[in-house]
């Protein structure tokens, strides 16, 4: 049943679905796959274990509801940081980092990533998995489109071409940033998207690169 409504039992609920899949992803960043359990993610909520056996079934049952409100959430986000910015490429830099967030730190990215990796041996997480990625290139390619007609692109940019390398950027800025610790996740994917986009712009400003050296180093999480 939808959040807010009531459990198995009847009884009405005090912690939404919405909640309880927020503290699943907390928990998530902060063990990886070996330390989610049903127990750990009720205790993140202030809920007893029984109750999300009630809610999902089983902890399968739980990460598959994850994975589905995804999609939900990140057409939200999507219709939110258009409202908010009105330059499309100031939009997709925003849908980037926001999309990202919860991965605060390495480590945490690193579980979410250990997590993405064995969904993809499962057929039913990797249908998820897959319609969540063409939503998000969808999205990347529908705001290149806007700033190809407001001026931002230059003419003749192929944007679906340009989608693919936005994509494969800023996922890689990713990856390196989970192995070296510089800076933040959102300072690394804003300066590979620039980089990437810098070729087709037509003289807006551009963000400043990003620079490695001491000064953006972090210790180890």
């Amino acid at each position: 049943m939808g959040a807010g409504g009531a459990d198995m039992a009847g009884r009405p609920r005090s912690v939404d679905d919405a909640t309880v899949l927020r503290a699943a992803v907390e928990v998530m960043g902060r063990t990886g796959p070996a330390g989610l359990t049903l127990a750990a993610v009720a205790r993140e909520a202030g809920l007893v274990a029984g109750t999300l056996v009630q809610r999902f079934g089983s902890k399968r049952g739980l990460l598959l509801a994850l994975a589905a409100r995804g999609g939900a959430e990140f057409e939200e986000l999507r219709e939110r940081v258009c409202r908010e910015h009105r330059p499309a490429l100031d939009a997709l830099a925003e849908l980037i980092t926001s999309t990202w967030s919860p991965m605060a730190t390495p480590a945490s990215y690193a579980n979410h990533l250990a997590f993405l990796c064995s969904d993809l041996t499962d057929p039913e997480f990797r249908h998820l998995a897959l319609a969540s990625q063409e939503a998000h290139r969808g999205a990347c390619h529908a705001l290149l489109g806007r700033a190809a007609d407001a001026g931002e692109l230059r003419p003749g940019t192929d944007i679906t071409a340009l989608t693919e390398t936005v994509q494969a950027a800023v996922t890689g800025a990713g990856l390196l940033w989970a192995v070296d610790h510089e800076g933040g996740l959102a300072q690394r994917q804003r300066a590979a998207l620039a980089a990437v986009l810098a070729p087709y712009r037509t003289g807006a400003a551009e963000p400043a690169p990003y620079r490695t050296g001491a000064a953006h180093r972090r210790d180890p999480a």
